[in-house]
């Protein structure tokens, strides 16, 4: 409970609630709902309720004056199963509530800490004695659960490995005075029967060893670890060792991240499917003692995990944030109620009393490479662009047009691209949530440049719509046009040409400067049977950029530097 209310919610924990999630139900369960009386058109979403208490409220948000608990299935009703064949619910009034239906369905929500993480020798008879106990505390629960699956690994319980390596033939004998004498006097059967029992014990540790190695090694690439499963007597024990290392050491004296990630890895690799079938996976700050290139292994072991389960996590680390997936990362704040919220809109927190909380946006700015320097967009005009061969011309259109006085901006002009246009809102978002101020787009006057602008200034910039231009209305009389036309198109030409020597017939011989340049490029690369690289456009931007810091006045005519004046003045 928060400790503010704490005195008057503990009284009355029911009156209160934990949690409330949302759920989109799939055609099966809306079906389930109109056979209980739920009107199908307001069963698209399920809102999930837990008090304090631990008891659970439903309902559906666009009927909540429907009473799931106590809603039996109507008799009568006919509807259509998965396969299309009629399903007719038998005429009774028996049977489970939608209530109870409903919360059948309910996902499982599976939680992993760092407390499940391995120790390098463990006790065979207190494993054994964990996994048979339900009163376990947290810490030991966890550390229960990992080994229980890492015994799964070796295909063997740990009441077998144990037995395995015991001893037989031991005989005990007392004498007058009660003295008690052990002999391990063992008969040649005996002999034959444990080293039997050893070699069986040891086939089976290599194997499940050189299972380990192998599968861990398809997802940690920082370094080439092999594992070496070990029992002996009443211990089982985990060593390691690398190609730089090839000296075997204990577990427990490696890196906490490879300890992490191997117990992690463990557990949803090698866990019960059953377990985590219909889950969500809950992982609070996963992987922050490895180092940032093992987190970015850990990432695409997420990609690989999510496929078969929703995955939800915590991080402060830009290592773990997919710059390319933006849409996917919420932004979890302390609201001005004191609450906690969480917002897919990156630019939003506000603290109690209205101060702005940038806390786990420079997560973000980290991940998309904005804090160039934390100094770089303090007191600068961001103007963001779509990609970075965009923000090479406009370095060099800026840098041209203030070597020639005719802009002298008060602040620095940066252009940080946004990866795409639409990912252009988000990264406006965040820029805003510095200042207040939201920063000028310039946008490509091509499809998905003209439908983010539109979207743009009908939301985020509603009222501001002056500060999202497109090169369409920078460049009278061309439409589709992109930052690349805003170039004189014979330094375009001049230098692709020399860039892309493949061809058999110059760009210089293809090209109409009536129409926009890039279709135009793209197009002829393909008549002359190459494809260009993924990186062309950036290659191309940096030899422009660099020609115009040389010779300008070969290039650039008055009417040139007229239209670079006119579109940089609005920024200034």
């Amino acid at each position: 409970m928060p400790r503010a209310h704490f005195a008057e919610m503990r009284a009355s924990p029911g009156e209160h609630d934990f949690i409330v999630c949302v759920f989109e139900l799939d055609p099966d369960e809306r079906a389930l709902a109109e056979r209980h009386g739920a009107d199908p058109n307001t069963t698209a979403t399920l809102e999930v309720i837990r008090d304090f208490d631990g008891r659970y409220l439903f309902r559906f948000p666009d009927a909540p004056g429907f009473n799931l608990l106590g809603a039996l299935a109507r008799p009568g009703v006919v509807t259509a199963n998965e396969e299309g064949e009629a399903d007719a619910v038998a005429a009774t009034t028996k049977g489970p509530d939608l209530f109870d239906e409903l919360q059948r369905r309910l996902p499982a929500f599976v939680y992993y800490s760092n407390y499940g993480n391995l120790d390098a020798q463990i006790y065979l008879p207190q494993v054994v004695e964990n996994l048979k106990r339900t009163d376990l505390g947290q810490k030991e629960a966890a550390k229960a659960r990992t080994l229980k699956v890492l015994f799964k690994l070796v295909g063997l319980s740990p009441e077998e490995v144990l037995e395995l390596g015991r001893a037989t033939g031991v005989t005990q004998t007392r004498d007058y005075y009660g003295n008690v004498t052990t002999s391990d006097a063992k008969t040649e059967a005996e002999i034959v029967r444990d080293d039997e029992q050893l070699r069986e014990r040891q086939a089976l540790l290599q194997s499940a060893s050189a299972k380990l190695t192998r599968s861990f090694k398809e997802w940690w690439k920082q370094g080439d670890y092999r594992f070496r499963l070990v029992a002996d007597g009443n211990y089982f024990r985990i060593f390691v060792s690398d190609a730089r290392r090839p000296e075997e050491i204990e577990l427990e004296n490696r890196s906490a991240g490879l300890q992490w990630f191997l117990s992690f890895f463990l557990v949803f690799t090698y866990e019960s499917e059953a377990s985590h079938e219909n889950a969500v996976v809950l992982l609070d700050e996963p992987g922050h003692s490895l180092h940032p290139l093992a987190q970015r292994d850990l990432s695409a072991f997420f990609d690989g995990l999510a496929s078969t389960n929703q995955l939800l996590f915590t991080t402060h680390s830009p290592f773990l944030i997919d710059g390319d997936r933006l849409d996917r990362v919420r932004k979890v704040f302390v609201a001005a109620d004191g609450g906690t919220a969480a917002s897919s809109d990156l630019g939003q927190a506000r603290r109690q009393g209205g101060e702005r909380d940038a806390g786990a946006t420079y997560a973000v700015h980290s991940a998309l490479n904005l804090t160039v320097a934390e100094s770089l967009l303090l007191g600068c005009t961001p103007v963001i662009v779509e990609g970075p061969s965009d923000q090479h011309y406009l370095s060099g259109i800026k840098n041209a047009l203030i070597g020639q006085g005719r802009i002298a901006p008060k602040a620095e002009l940066v252009f940080p691209p946004s990866g795409g246009a639409r990912t252009a809102k988000l990264i406006a978002a965040i820029l805003m949530g510095r200042d207040d101020v939201l920063p000028f787009v310039l946008l490509d006057g091509d499809q998905a440049g003209q439908q983010a602008a539109r979207a743009l200034r009908e939301d985020l910039y509603a009222g501001f719509t002056d500060r999202v231009i497109t090169t369409d209305e920078v460049l009278a009389g061309k439409m589709g046009t992109e930052v690349e036309d805003l170039m004189p198109p014979e330094l375009i030409v001049e230098v692709l040409d020399r860039m892309e020597r493949r061809a058999g017939r110059p760009f210089e011989d293809a090209h109409d400067p009536a129409q926009p340049i890039v279709p135009q490029i793209r197009a002829w690369a393909q008549a002359e049977g190459f494809d260009l690289a993924q990186d062309w456009k950036v290659r191309l931007s940096l030899g422009v950029k660099e020609r115009l810091r040389t010779r300008l006045g070969r290039y650039a005519d008055d009417a040139v530097l007229d239209c670079w004046t006119t579109l940089l003045s609005r920024f200034c």
